[in-house]
């Protein structure tokens, strides 16, 4: 199948394809004879996994990673779930960094009046360079 057509089976843009493609994530596609990619099952397969892997957040090198355990007969549950762990140990940090961005946000809009006074909190915090931001 065209790039076109392996975009809406994967549900990736054909540009996403092409850029999976580029990096190695995806195994170069055979060419037509006008030069045209081509995909089979196997490559809309692993799109799809792809896609799966990038729904949940997980990075490129940690999708390369699981795609090689995926395609390994020989893998252990073991190797794909210390992936899966360390993934969730960088999401439940990402979150704890949200968490205080959004406590932070919350302080200082708080502390802004919001009226027609043109002072405000949230820009004194913003351009002293020495405070700190995070609570």
């Amino acid at each position: 199948m065209n790039i076109g057509a392996a975009a809406k089976s994967s549900g990736l843009s054909a540009k996403m394809i092409r850029h999976y493609e580029h990096i190695g994530l995806l195994k170069p596609a055979a060419r037509s004879a006008n030069g045209y990619r081509r995909y089979n099952e196997q490559s809309i397969e692993v799109l799809k996994f792809i896609r799966q892997a990038r729904l949940l957040g997980f990075s490129i090198a940690q999708i390369d990673a699981l795609l090689a355990l995926w395609q390994d007969p020989k893998r252990s549950s073991r190797a794909v779930k210390a992936v899966a762990e360390q993934h969730l140990q960088e999401v439940q940090h990402k979150m704890q960094e949200l968490m205080a961005m959004q406590s932070t946000l919350e302080r200082l809009i708080h502390a802004c009046p919001g009226d027609d006074n043109p002072r405000c909190a949230i820009l004194e915090q913003l351009s002293t360079p020495d405070s700190k931001i995070n609570t």
